[in-house]
């Protein structure tokens, strides 16, 4: 017995298209947040210290991490790096796994390839590598299955439709 397998229906491609612009946006952002999330990652827990920005000793100040169960009475003064790489990145991972959804639905592959999609942004470099992958092999199975349009330029073959009196 034969599988059957799932393509895009026709009408989705320009959606897939404007999908596709955004999931590339998304993933490199969200790569690049996870990237920063590692540094200051290895900062906090391999180097014990953490970096506060715009403080009253100076514009970047490394501090050391405050004992354990009392982290409030030692909060330096400033903005705190590691915590506002941690949420920004936590909100770019929900728009990125969105990008993903935005792509992966209209392409009608399985499940698993969302899974591997999602991955991207929590294995470092990895929605890098995903992202050339996916956008290669998306505007590859567009560019093979779209129709030249009429008004692709002077000189450009035109192909009468069915029902024309052409």
């Amino acid at each position: 017995m034969e599988t059957m397998v799932l393509q895009p229906n026709p009408a989705d491609y320009p959606r897939i298209r404007t999908a596709l612009k955004y999931y590339k946006i998304a993933s490199v952002i969200t790569g690049t947040m996870l990237l920063l999330l590692c540094a200051v990652m290895v900062m906090k827990y391999v180097f014990n210290v953490q970096l506060f920005l715009f403080s009253p000793d100076g514009f970047a100040v490394v501090e050391p991490i405050a004992p354990e169960g009392v982290e409030a009475d030692f909060e330096p003064a400033g903005f705190n790096l590691f915590r506002a790489i941690l949420i920004a990145h936590g909100w770019f991972y929900v728009v990125y796994l969105f990008s993903n959804f935005m792509v992966w639905s209209p392409m009608r592959w399985p499940f698993p390839r969302y899974l591997l999609l999602a991955l991207g942004g929590v294995i470092p470099f990895m929605s890098f590598f995903l992202e050339v992958r996916t956008a290669r092999e998306v505007n590859a199975f567009l560019d093979a299955h779209s129709e030249p349009t009429a008004d692709a330029g002077p000189g450009s073959p035109v192909t009468p439709t069915e029902g024309s009196n052409a």
